[in-house]
């Protein structure tokens, strides 16, 4: 598969370089695994984004390993990194364009949809007890070994 074309640009790769907080190393000793690169990992996580992909099917792709891109893309979510890269992004777009902060619209709901269904369904026409239940032993008719009328009567 080539994913040449999910890769992250040097423009794009420089403005979210400078919204990642500064990683600090946690292990006891000052040493441990190498980490793994954070534009590739960003390049993982926008393939997954754009792609729909699942993210265990993101190491078949070669770009980076999946645990690794969905540990960072929590990661990144939950340090606000994204968030920052969004506001960056936001005010890039303001000063190339311009953004017309006059005028500002907001929707939302928070209650049930008009046409959302009834609220009771249908009732079914004939009780529960002419359909064809599993009755109790020795309630229910006893029909005939071969299933059909007696023989020899």
């Amino acid at each position: 598969m080539s994913t040449s074309r999910f890769g992250v640009s040097d423009e794009l790769w420089e403005v979210f370089r400078a919204c990642i907080p500064p990683r600090v190393n946690t292990h006891r000793f000052g040493g441990g695994r190498p980490r793994a690169d954070d534009r590739a990992c960003l390049a993982g996580i926008l393939f997954v984004l754009r792609t729909g992909c699942q993210w265990n099917a993101l190491s078949q792709t070669g770009i980076c390993p999946s645990s690794t891109a969905n540990d960072r893309f929590r990661q990144w979510v939950k340090d606000d990194t994204f968030l920052r890269f969004f506001h960056a992004g936001l005010t890039r777009y303001d000063e190339l364009v311009g953004i017309d902060w006059d005028f500002l619209s907001m929707d939302g709901a928070m209650t049930k949809a008009p046409l959302g269904g009834k609220s009771h369904r249908q009732k079914p026409h004939r009780s529960g007890q002419n359909r064809r239940q599993t009755q109790p032993a020795g309630r229910g008719r006893r029909r005939a070994a071969g299933g059909g009328a007696r023989r020899g009567q």
